[in-house]
């Protein structure tokens, strides 16, 4: 097992008292996506917008809540992420905050870049979006058609689609991957995105779990980016481009499989609440489904301990978001049999669980994706050294 130190033990103590009141909107905000806007005052939702502020950024209030004044480690935004999905995934998913577009920034991000997103995000609750994946082609960098069209001044015009961009109708910044014109594979750039400025469309999709995210597709014409938002520009062209996704997705995908390990829990919990006694095969379901909940929690904890180790030892990372989305599917459907044939719709908050639980497969890559890239990572070796 994993001892935890004592901050990220009162960390997860802290944000495990603040889930309640996610769960308590839970409903409200899958009838309404907008809801979120009503509950900006709740703590979890104040911690989240602030959670990925840097070091030297304070906090807008020393409340608890507030927003602490320096960013997560990969743990301790699991620890983080699997308690407040507990409470309820789309309202994790649904609060401001830097989010993806913060863990770039960490990456690619130059000093004054990060001033201003982070001050825009210091002024008042703000959301941002990270936009790769386009309709048609998914996130393959190298069939990708969004463009940079170089607007003789130094900055650019950029034009395409993206598609399936959370929070992307709510955000007030986007970092957004495009192609220079006339470049190949490392012609590829991550660019900020004023969302007000003329060209920026977004349209929200509708989806049937992880309603509170609004998934997005967002049109981009001739948008105007100018030289100080191009993201990297003080890195070599390696760095860019897929090298600065894949770290990214290293940091994230444990936060991934946490925010899945939180909808199996909610679930296995609200079978122990509605259904006190289980006999015989139904308790060997229900204790079974719980071994192997504490089982995928320390394939993430190991997850995430190796990318605070080394960014780029992320295929663990792929194995805890594969196992603990196919986790998140097996509690709930299990918990919506344990119920009973009418268990959809007398209770309603599980089914909606069990939605979650499915939309969580297609966050930063489907099982597919991750099992090839762990097959990688045994291939190569790196996988399992020490």
């Amino acid at each position: 097992m994993i001892s935890l130190p004592a901050p990220l033990a009162t960390t997860r103590e802290h944000v495990r008292r603040w889930a309640g009141d996610l769960r308590a909107h839970a409903l409200e905000l899958d009838a309404d996506p907008e809801a979120i806007r009503r509950h900006l005052d709740l703590p979890a939702v104040r911690f989240l917008a602030g959670h990925e502020v840097p070091p030297d950024w304070q906090r807008a209030s020393d409340a608890a809540g507030a927003g602490p004044a320096h960013g997560l480690p990969t743990l301790e935004r699991v620890l983080v992420s699997e308690e407040l999905a507990r409470g309820d995934a789309g309202m994790m998913l649904a609060s401001p905050g830097a989010s993806m577009c913060g863990a770039l920034l960490g990456v690619l991000g130059s000093q004054e870049q990060r001033n201003w997103v982070y001050g825009a995000l210091a002024e008042r609750p703000r959301w941002t979006c990270f936009a790769l994946t386009e309709p048609e082609r998914g996130s393959a960098i190298g069939e990708m058609t969004a463009t940079l069209t170089p607007d003789g001044d130094g900055g650019y015009l950029l034009d395409g689609e993206k598609r399936y961009v959370g929070n992307a109708a709510r955000a007030d910044v986007g970092a957004v991957f495009a192609r220079v014109a006339g470049t190949e594979r490392l012609g590829v750039l991550a660019v900020l995105v004023d969302t007000a400025d003329p060209g920026f469309r977004a349209e929200p999709l509708p989806t049937v779990g992880l309603r509170g995210a609004q998934l997005t597709h967002i049109t981009l014409e001739r948008v105007r980016v100018p030289a100080e938002r191009v993201l990297g520009a003080h890195l070599p062209p390696t760095r860019r481009g897929m090298w600065s996704i894949v770290a990214v997705f290293n940091q994230l995908r444990p936060s991934v499989a946490a925010i899945a390990l939180g909808i199996a829990r909610a679930a296995h919990d609200y079978v122990a609440e509605h259904r006190r006694l289980l006999r015989g095969r139904e308790r060997e379901t229900y204790e079974e489904l719980g071994h192997r909940i504490d089982a995928a929690r320390l394939l993430t904890y190991r997850a995430a301990l190796a990318v605070d180790r080394r960014p780029a030892a992320g295929h663990l990372a792929s194995a805890a978001k594969a196992r603990a989305c196919e986790l998140a599917e097996d509690v709930t459907l299990a918990a919506l049999g344990l119920l009973g044939p009418g268990a959809r719709l007398d209770h309603p908050l599980l089914e909606k669980l069990a939605r979650d639980a499915r939309g969580v497969e297609f966050m930063e890559g489907t099982r597919n994706i991750q099992k090839l890239n762990l097959f990688q990572g045994l291939h190569t070796g790196k996988v399992g050294r020490p």
